[in-house]
């Protein structure tokens, strides 16, 4: 049952729901407003991974590498499988490795939050340094390595179930967004 009225009962679906998209487009902040908005349980891998190893994301970077985060990653968004109800803001990379793409959808409903290039530079310059694949780019660089990434990664996002601008979002998408695939 849904209502897009978020003050009556909440969404009763027994499902998860994977906010993927690139770094900087808002999937942990609206995950959270989501989740409060819609009494579903909120998971934010990254953040899993850090409780997980005891550790930040950049400093796993730095002392084991991405391969190693990348496994931790899978394992920790496969046990989320075990989770109903739940709203989880999976890490920018997360679909492009291991089938996680086709994983998710397969155990929940997918959405990809878009943000044009430019709109996630402004986002990320200022948390340059908490982002481990970012640290030693200037703007010029940055924006490039944005352009770039995003095209590697298009296939992967373009598999998601639903598709939406993150310029358009507000506190009621969610129960929008979900009512739309019922």
């Amino acid at each position: 049952m849904i209502r897009s009225n978020t003050t009556s009962k909440p969404l009763l679906l027994d499902k998860n729901y994977f906010l993927i998209g690139f770094m900087g487009t808002g999937k942990s902040h609206w995950g959270k407003l989501w989740a409060a908005a819609n009494k579903l349980t909120f998971v934010d891998l990254d953040e899993l991974i850090e409780k997980e190893e005891d550790n930040t994301i950049a400093e796993i970077f730095d002392t084991k590498g991405e391969d190693y985060f990348r496994k931790i990653e899978k394992e920790l968004l496969r046990k989320s499988g075990e989770l109903k109800n739940t709203l989880i803001a999976c890490g920018g990379g997360t679909p492009c490795f291991f089938e996680n793409m086709q994983w998710m959808n397969d155990h929940g409903v997918t959405i990809f939050i878009r943000s044009r290039p430019t709109e996630i530079l402004d986002r990320v310059m200022e948390e340059k340094e908490k982002r481990p694949l970012l640290k030693k780019l200037n703007q010029e660089e940055l924006l490039f390595y944005i352009e770039q990434k995003l095209k590697e990664r298009e296939p992967f996002y373009s598999q998601a179930q639903i598709k939406v601008e993150s310029d358009s979002l507000d506190e009621n998408s969610f129960a929008k967004i979900v009512s739309d695939i019922l």
